[in-house]
């Protein structure tokens, strides 16, 4: 089998498609073979050596989070999938290996595919959906009624927030570049701002959630546009925002972490078509570093790049 691996941390230049042998699954674990592969930034900080402490030193090393598929096998203690079944959701955050032809991951990063779901579409969920859903449920306990301001909400996390937020009932302010305000509106986001042309410091409105999504905010910033009682969701963790966030309830850093009710409300909400994003560009595996190397250097395609394995 082929996918998507490097020798050592560093650039899009040490992207390689090669050979790999499947691991069986183990206990709790999931053999699926891939039908797409969504890309998401996550893929090269990763490559990049930014979560090394994580990831560790032992290569070569796979390439890829969000996936859909087939389960070709089952390890023992599986008891919500089985051979056969589509199947959406995440690789394991250390192994990866979703930009390849079949990967082995763990049962609870996994879900159904809804039928009504295509497998292009269900690739583009897992890391997106679920970041969104760590922070609105996990972090924020999001509630009807509410007002969420979500920065970079024509992004890919963005987009999955308004939409889960919209879903639970609360209202929806956002900020994101011009080229995504119309959709933005679409989506259901009240008040949209050009983020290049508002300083969002001088906001009149007050929020209860703020969700930095586009993880370029700074925390002074997100911190006054709270109402009384008010949390600020950070995409962009690090270990002094932990320790702040310890003594001050406002702040509430987000690492997404996949769980089987997480992926199973997910794909409710997609079968039901109020969870959607958009799929800007399908390649087939063997196009996959170039467009990687792309989106990497900032290229836009107006949604996720997807990767056909077929």
């Amino acid at each position: 089998m082929k996918r998507i691996q490097y020798h050592k941390y560093g650039g899009p230049d040490l992207m390689r498609l090669e050979d790999f042998e499947l691991g069986s699954p183990g206990k709790g674990e999931v053999a699926v073979k891939v039908r797409f592969a969504a890309i998401n930034p996550i893929d090269w900080k990763v490559r990049g050596g930014r979560m090394k402490i994580v990831t560790g030193r032992k290569f070569p090393r796979a390439m890829g989070m969000d996936l859909s598929g087939t389960v070709m096998a089952v390890g023992p203690g599986v008891t919500r999938l089985a051979v056969g079944d589509p199947v959406f959701g995440m690789a394991r955050f250390k192994q990866s290996g979703a930009l390849g032809e079949a990967v082995v991951t763990k049962e609870g990063f996994l879900a159904r595919k809804p039928d009504a779901v295509s497998f292009e579409d269900a690739a583009c969920l897992g890391t997106p959906g679920i970041t969104a859903w760590n922070g609105l449920v996990d972090k924020a306990k999001l509630m009807a009624g509410q007002h969420v301001f979500v920065n970079g909400c024509a992004g890919a996390v963005g987009e999955a927030a308004v939409q889960i937020a919209r879903m639970l009932g609360a209202a929806v302010s956002g900020s994101c570049g011009a080229d995504g305000m119309e959709r933005a509106r679409i989506l259901g986001v009240a008040n949209v701002f050009d983020y290049r042309r508002t300083d969002l410091s001088k906001l009149a409105e007050r929020f209860d959630v703020v969700y930095d999504t586009a993880a370029t905010m700074p925390l002074a910033t997100g911190f006054g546009m709270l109402r009384k009682g008010g949390v600020f969701l950070d995409l962009n963790p690090t270990p002094g925002k932990f320790i702040r966030a310890m003594f001050d309830p406002r702040l509430k850093p987000i690492i997404g972490t996949p769980r089987p009710d997480i992926l199973d409300a997910i794909a409710r909400a997609a079968k039901e078509g109020k969870l959607r994003l958009p799929v800007g560009r399908i390649v087939p595996l063997t196009g996959a570093i170039e467009m990687i190397s792309a989106l990497e250097a900032g290229t836009r395609i107006g949604g996720k790049g997807v990767v056909s394995m077929d």
